[in-house]
């Protein structure tokens, strides 16, 4: 009787209750990319309005970022250089923890212990940002002046360290899922050949899965971008041009990122159709590009590297 139920539900025109699911999912397709474009271009309209008052040039290639204080200036370049910066930190530590942590849990770990590590991990994505931030100000911040005497209160390494404790789920999760997803056929072959498991893993599973893992690296450092109240709250609120060249200058010092930016100019006293207020849209543009291209990269990548299994 069952089979005969599918039979007619397949043959039959879609039933009244299946037409307005796919109303349903299709009007949630369509309100997510009306969203979307809304928001593009809502960043855009009021760019161009910002780009009226301050030329391009000088918001791209200004080295001071001033928006609230006169004289005002909207150079972009010290807070483009902070996001750079802290980004690169975060991604250095969370990559590679992140993917050591996929390889564990994929090719090592009983099934028992994954089944613990892995939801405890994930655990950690929960945690609200904010309590990150004061997490690095009050005990990582302590910590590293042990080793480092002359750090700052407010510094990158400190904030940096604690987002990539926060992302190193995201990237171990997609990761784990990713290796787990190469077919055991290509690890027996590897044995085969009388490869160890750790050279089957680095030579054989690890290329296999490169797309996967490279969408986590992607998303995990897309992430990093976004985040406002853990950097604002641990790496402080100083535009500057950070030297890379002076580690002291680039780990151990404040700076301010594009986010933390928008949050000061957004909490201030300016008003709704000032320059300072307009810079807002203009540097969330700008963050939106940064995103765009990641992401752009990401799916270049994917289609690149992408393994098909038959």
């Amino acid at each position: 009787m069952g089979i005969d139920r599918r039979r007619i539900v397949i043959s039959d025109p879609p039933h009244k209750l299946e037409k307005r699911v796919r109303i349903l999912f299709f009007s949630a397709a369509v309100l997510s990319v009306v969203v979307t474009v809304g928001i593009v271009a809502v960043l855009l309209v009021d760019s161009v309005v910002f780009f009226k008052n301050v030329s391009l040039w000088d918001f791209m290639m200004g080295s001071e970022w001033a928006p609230t204080i006169k004289p005002y200036r909207y150079g972009v370049l010290p807070i483009l250089s902070g996001t750079v910066t802290f980004t690169l930190t975060t991604a250095l530590i969370a990559l590679p923890v992140g993917l050591l942590t996929a390889v564990f849990l994929a090719e090592y770990a009983p099934p028992r212990l994954r089944a613990v590590l892995k939801p405890a991990l994930e655990i950690l994505a929960g945690i609200p940002t904010v309590v990150y931030g004061y997490f690095a100000l009050v005990y990582v911040t302590p910590f590293l002046r042990n080793f480092f005497p002359d750090i700052s209160t407010f510094n990158v390494l400190s904030a940096s360290i604690v987002v990539a404790i926060m992302i190193i789920p995201t990237i171990s999760s997609i990761s784990e899922d990713a290796i787990r997803a190469v077919p055991d056929k290509l690890r027996y072959g590897a044995y085969g050949l009388g490869m160890t498991r750790f050279q089957t893993i680095r030579t054989v599973v690890l290329p296999s899965a490169l797309s996967g893992i490279t969408s986590s690296f992607i998303l995990g450092i897309s992430r990093v971008i976004g985040e406002t109240m853990a950097v604002t709250i641990a790496a402080g609120r100083m535009p500057r041009i950070v030297n890379l060249l002076n580690l002291s200058d680039t780990f151990l010092k404040p700076i301010q990122t594009m986010t933390s930016a928008m949050v000061e100019v957004g909490l201030s006293d300016v008003s709704g159709d000032s320059p300072a207020y307009m810079s807002l849209y203009a540097v969330g543009f700008l963050l939106f590009l940064f995103t765009l291209a990641l992401n752009l990269i990401s799916q270049k990548i994917k289609k690149k590297f992408r393994e098909k299994y038959q």
